[in-house]
Order: structure tokens, then C-alpha cells, then sequence
């Protein structure tokens, strides 16, 4: 089945790539965690809330890019080699494209849109193109906040949400201002901590012996 042949793609990935993986979506913080709890391609699929909170990640938007990213490995068959890290033909940006940009690619593209002293604010905060394309909640303005652009400074923001936009395309952004006008939007924050479910003590050795079948809260769910 095709749920079985992307089980095996992802048991190709080893806890190793898995850690550069963390590079390439901008969430390089974790690394030794991951590394310690042996997280491999297979076990990301199967990773809930409280095991990213055990891995010591409890940012709300570090669960989005992870989230994502995992999203985006899924799609593209847990290709190892998914995720773009180098320009290429500016001119020729799709949607689809900037699904797969690692953090470096997307720092790349504030520079080419003449932001390059806001680029180095990317580094650690997990946006990456999936999670820019994905999380309906990721505008501009949340953009702007990670770069640390202020508020006053509109034109500057202006600026940022014009070629914001423009990067996205149509779909996405109608997406995101349907999701904005919606009865219960609240903005995405960038600071906001994710509680754990249960209050026990949870260490490594429980992120081993999951199993794929058990009903948990994935991070995400991939059926």
C-alpha cells in the first residue's frame, strides 16, 4: 500500500539526517535532543504534542514548523533531499517551490527583496517555506514580528507584505485572509507555550516504545 512504501522511505532516514533536517527547517536549538532521543524519519510521523514537549520543544510556532515540515516530507515521499537550500531563477517562484525552502532559502529571499539586515532574525525560529505556505495563521505580520521589524516602521512592513504576498500567491493568501476574517481568528503568536496534556514524568526511553498503531494526538496526522 502506499501507506507501507512511505513507511519504508521514511526507515531510510536515520536519526542523523534527522538532525540536519532540524538545520533545514531553522529549528537547529533541538538537535541534541533529537539526537539523543534517536528521532529517525519513521518515528517523526508518529511524534504527538507531549513527545515534541519531552524533546524539550514547547514553542507553539516550533510545533507549526515542525508540523509542516513534516507535512512537507510526506508529500514529496520522504525524499531526503526535499528541501531547497539554494536560489534559483528568481523570476520563476511558484507556490509550490517555496513549499519546500529550507530557512537558509528563505533567508536568501529577504535579501533579494532588500531586507537582508532583518535575514539573520530567521535563524532558530523554525520558518521555513512549509510553514509560511501551510499555517494559515503565518502572515506578513507574523513574519514581520520574527524579524523584529516595529510596528512603526509601516512602510517598511509594507514593503515586506507586498513581496509577502506576492511570494505566497493567491491561493495561499486568500486562504490566510478568510482564515483572518473568521469568527474565532486569534493572531498567531509568537511566543505562546504549548501545555502538556498529561502531568507525569516522561523521559527518552517512552519515545521508543510507541507504537505506530496507538491512537495518540500526532503533531501530524498523515491519513
Amino acid at each position: 500500500s502506499f501507506t507501507t512504501r512511505q513507511s519504508e522511505k521514511s526507515a531510510e532516514l536515520d536519526h542523523i539526517w534527522v538532525t540536519r533536517w532540524l538545520d533545514d527547517i531553522g529549528l537547529p536549538q533541538y538537535k541534541d535532543q533529537f539526537h539523543e532521543g534517536r528521532v529517525d524519519g519513521r518515528m517523526l510521523q508518529y511524534l504527538t504534542v507531549n513527545d515534541l514537549l519531552i524533546l524539550k520543544v514547547s514553542s507553539q510556532l516550533h510545533h507549526l514548523s515542525i508540523k509542516s515540515a513534516i507535512h512537507v516530507l510526506y508529500v514529496n515521499k520522504f525524499n531526503p533531499f526535499c528541501l531547497k537550500r539554494r536560489p534559483g531563477d528568481e523570476m520563476l517562484t511558484s507556490p509550490s517551490e517555496v513549499i519546500q525552502w529550507s530557512n537558509h532559502r528563505v533567508m536568501e529571499w529577504l535579501r533579494s527583496v532588500d531586507l537582508a539586515e532583518y535575514a539573520p532574525n530567521l535563524r532558530g525560529s523554525g520558518v521555513h517555506g512549509g510553514l509560511i505556505i501551510l499555517e494559515p495563521r503565518f502572515n506578513s505580520d507574523t513574519l514581520a514580528m520574527l524579524l523584529n521589524i516595529p510596528p512603526q516602521k509601516t512602510l517598511l512592513r509594507r514593503h515586506l507584505n507586498t513581496n509577502f504576498n506576492s511570494l505566497v500567491g493567491g491561493q495561499a493568501q486568500m486562504e490566510k485572509q478568510e482564515y483572518m476574517e473568521s469568527q474565532n481568528y486569534t493572531p498567531l503568536s509568537t511566543t505562546a507555550k504549548i501545555r502538556p496534556k498529561k502531568i507525569g514524568f516522561s523521559n527518552f526511553s517512552q519515545l521508543r516504545k510507541k507504537r505506530p498503531d496507538d491512537p495518540s494526538d500526532y503533531i501530524c496526522p498523515l491519513e
